[in-house]
């Protein structure tokens, strides 16, 4: 028997909340598991599962108002439950909302939950329903407390005023909260943008040239997986958002000598540098995490360039330690926060606190130190992140440089496409921010070993 989306979504988002795994790779997981086939009900899972993430807020706003009973005090099957009907009813119009509750209450009692429950549920939702067009919408401020509607926690929201201030930070929210398109890049080794255009229009994909970053390509419309997009088999792109396909790019023209990527991850930048290699030239990827070395080896593989690549499936600790030659080129593209890339993940903004923060910066600065002995003569540092926050950007660099003063920040806009000029400040680092370049934020700086 099939498997009901709703169920499968309700399954992540408990799942997610309960053991923190991210939710991409619990969807990935559970698509997998239950062999979901037909693409419109893969669909309609990951349009829930993000949906209720992104606008969770909200919509606990909405169920408090409505259910009279502490939502901290509801069991996690019923609260899920319930934030994936709110969110059909207030936001999906193609589903009947009669096709909502009744499908909701179909699955507790599946569940085996107490009929009290199923008719307290049953109530409350058809209250809502009854209500909807009366119910004020998250943008409505007047209505709707602004920190709600804007579906973010209250320490994030705290900070981003005080340094955005109020218009920009809703600004900041609102690009949060909108579905992003599918950035792809291309691989310049199998295809180029008019080819893969073409393939996409006859596989009745609405594309376009990215409007920043060279080789990328942005997905329009209801897609299908991304395993069945045309040329995935064949290496033919990698998907990345056009600020992370900018960062490779600070580099300038890559040296024959070794390249070393520090914190290797899945690919997507590693790729993305193997493809810029001179003839010859090798890239050494440092990924101590087994399953994610696997994937690494997988996208290299995929794309054609896994010969000129060495997976050191350790940490950068013990690959530093026992290293003994330097490197003209080094990225470092460190673990972090990912408040930058809050829009592709929603979940990030319920599982952060202010105090990863500080975790999250002793982690990078010995990462950093960790790479500087690792850097020849004249050599360039690229360290980036996918955070907003400070203290894992400058606050990073300047402690580093305050304790190397053989290294120093090379502006890098002269590295960067003409149009992508813009995102590098007056302190020579380059940055995005979802709402001001409709990219993912990202942060990163250029330093030289002046030794």
């Amino acid at each position: 028997m099939p498997t009901n989306p709703r169920v499968l979504a309700i399954a992540i988002l408990r799942q997610g909340a309960e053991n923190g795994v991210a939710i991409d790779q619990l969807r990935d997981e559970e698509l997998r598991r239950h062999r979901m086939a037909d693409v419109r009900d893969r669909r309609l899972v990951m349009a829930l599962v993000y949906g209720v993430l992104r606008w969770q807020r909200y919509l606990d706003w909405v169920l408090a108002e409505h259910a009279h009973h502490p939502l901290q005090k509801m069991k996690p099957l019923t609260l899920q439950a319930l934030r994936v009907a709110i969110f059909q009813i207030l936001f999906m119009d193609r589903i009947p909302d009669s096709a909502a509750i009744n499908e909701t209450i179909k699955i507790l009692q599946a569940a085996h939950q107490p009929r009290w429950l199923t008719g307290f549920v049953n109530a409350l939702l058809r209250a809502i329903s009854a209500r909807k067009t009366a119910l004020p919408g998250p943008s409505e401020a007047e209505k709707v407390p602004w920190r709600v509607g804007l579906s973010h926690p209250d320490w994030l929201l705290e900070r981003w005023q005080t340094r955005y201030g109020h218009e920009a930070t809703a600004r900041l929210c609102q690009a949060n909260n909108t579905p992003p398109p599918l950035i792809l890049r291309l691989n310049p080794a199998r295809t180029n943008t008019n080819n893969f255009l073409e393939l996409l229009t006859q596989a009745g994909i609405v594309a376009a040239p990215g409007a920043v970053a060279p080789d990328s390509v942005v997905l329009h419309g209801a897609l299908p997986a991304v395993e069945d997009l045309p040329g995935f088999a064949a290496g033919l792109f990698m998907v990345q958002d056009q600020g992370a396909q900018l960062i490779p790019l600070l580099f300038g023209p890559l040296p024959a000598g070794p390249l070393l990527d520090g914190c290797a991850g899945l690919g997507g930048k590693t790729t993305h540098l193997a493809s810029l290699l001179p003839a010859g030239a090798r890239l050494v990827a440092v990924e101590p995490h087994p399953l994610r070395s696997i994937r690494l080896r997988e996208n290299l593989t995929r794309l054609g360039y896994v010969d000129r690549v060495e997976i050191i499936p350790t940490g950068l600790a013990e690959y530093a330690h026992d290293c003994q030659k330097q490197f003209p080129s080094i990225l470092l593209d460190v673990p972090c926060s990912g408040l930058g890339v809050i829009r592709r993940h929603p979940e990030i903004r319920w599982r952060r606190r202010l105090t990863d923060l500080a975790r999250y910066q002793a982690m990078q600065s010995e990462l950093l130190n960790m790479a500087a002995p690792l850097l020849a003569p004249a050599g360039v540092l690229v360290y980036a992140t996918c955070s907003t926050e400070p203290e894992e950007n400058e606050a990073v660099i300047e402690r580093f440089l305050d304790h190397h003063p053989d290294f120093s920040i090379s502006p890098c806009t002269p590295t960067l496409p003409p149009v992508a000029r813009i995102f590098v400040d007056d302190c020579g680092f380059f940055r995005t921010i979802p709402n001001l370049s409709g990219m993912d934020g990202f942060f990163a700086a250029r330093l030289v070993h002046s030794g």
